[in-house]
């Protein structure tokens, strides 16, 4: 498995031009989050272009406070909507609309720094785009290597792209490793502990989960983030494509990485080296940290986070995760083990049940059947190319659609 682009480490900011920067996705958690930090540091960064697709208001009210040269949404209408608008307010931003219009603005010369926060697998394209062209990459997408990680790891290496991890866990199990890494083998690494906060459902009876409701699933008692990421907490879906990310990113065999349930969210992630070390990056449980942390690199920045008052912790629970109560997690590590599409089959699977669960088409515990469904009957062959990636992609998406009418 490829790894980081080596020089992602060691590289010295160069504060003569500021970074121009693409926020793919601006309206969700991680845009805004994004946006509060650099309307901090406006004279380290300035915005090429903002994102959005369904938030137009948000993006708007963007667009006209840190003015981008474009702003990019998903249908032609919406654009129509968003140019008068800000025309109507002064604003020289220029509106674009569609998949292209995505990829257009990535692998425009003038940008330096792409943050890839769309969610789910409507990212990749964009995201892969910007590592194409070298671009330094802050992955929040995690879809992009969960659908095609080793495609998409042999053109990070293969453009020289810098790739940053934004995830909470991932970026800690980074800020863990030397500075020089080069593989978990020659750093003397005997196992990444991934961490996860077990979601609002940790302590339910199995009987009881069957009757949750989208707005249940939805209410997690660390973090704030979107509805979809809120589900895939709820059934722990997202830690088990945290764990295929995870593989992908840190070069890592599926017994190298350790899932512990850490209710608190202080402890991010852990590292533990041979000779016995443990090392752990501990913080607030606010996404600013690892967004800070990637945008910054090397240095440090201030990022407005709370400071953690150690006085104030009363306890740090750590726990083993719960297979038979949360079967997606169960169902992602056996399609990193699999290979192939298998990982992009069960992530396609998992945003059409989730969809399904938030239109109260299903039940919670149906988005687990629906995966296990669709990844038993698929190929899970090896891909060679993007285009292979999409049509296992689109063909996991049918499939879940028709169990869905069939349970429905």
């Amino acid at each position: 498995m490829a790894t980081m682009y080596g020089d992602t480490r060691g590289n010295r900011y160069d504060n003569s031009q500021p970074e121009s920067v693409v926020v793919l996705g601006a309206t969700g958690s991680i845009g805004v989050n994004t946006l509060d930090i650099i309307a901090r540091h406006h004279e380290r960064y300035r915005i090429f272009a903002l994102t959005g697709y369904s938030q137009i208001e948000r993006l708007k009210q963007q667009c006209l406070v840190f003015k981008p040269v474009y702003a990019v949404v998903g249908q032609e209408q919406e654009a129509k909507l968003l140019r008068a608008a800000l025309q109507d307010q002064g604003s020289k931003t220029q509106v674009l609309f569609g998949p292209q219009a995505l990829i257009d603005v990535c692998e425009a010369p003038a940008v330096s720094t792409v943050v890839a926060a769309i969610v789910g697998a409507a990212g990749l394209l964009p995201t892969m785009a910007a590592v194409k062209q070298g671009k330094k990459v802050l992955l929040a997408n995690k879809e992009s290597l969960v659908m095609a990680g080793s495609l998409f790891m042999q053109a990070v290496q293969k453009h020289k792209a810098k790739l940053l991890p934004v995830d909470s866990e991932h970026n800690a199990i980074f800020q863990c490793l030397p500075e020089h890494f080069e593989s978990l083998d020659d750093a003397g690494i005997s196992r990444i502990l991934l961490t996860g906060s077990g979601g609002p459902f940790r302590l339910h009876d199995h009987a009881a989960l069957q009757s949750i409701t989208p707005a249940q699933a939805c209410a997690h008692p660390n973090w704030d983030m979107g509805k979809k990421i809120s589900v895939d907490s709820a059934t722990m879906m997202n830690k088990g494509l945290e764990f295929i990310e995870a593989c992908w990113l840190f070069g890592a065999r599926s017994e190298q990485i350790e899932i512990v349930v850490h209710p608190q969210s202080i402890v991010h992630s852990m590292v533990e080296y041979n000779d016995g070390s443990v090392l752990c990056q501990m913080g607030m449980p606010d996404m600013r940290t690892p967004i800070a942390n990637c945008l910054s690199w090397p240095r440090r920045i201030e990022s407005g986070v709370e400071r953690l008052d150690f006085t104030r912790l009363a306890h740090l629970e750590f726990h083993a995760p719960d297979f038979e109560r949360f079967p997606c997690l169960q169902l992602a590590i056996e399609a990193i083990n699999c290979g192939g599409t298998a990982p992009a089959i069960v992530n396609a699977a998992n945003e059409v049940a989730v969809a399904a669960f938030l239109d109260n088409k299903i039940r919670f515990l149906d988005i687990a059947r629906v995966v296990a469904e669709v990844v038993s009957v698929q190929s899970s062959s090896e891909p060679t190319c993007i285009d292979e990636v999409i049509a296992a992609d689109s063909e996991a998406r049918e499939r879940s659609s028709h169990f869905i009418a069939s349970i429905h």
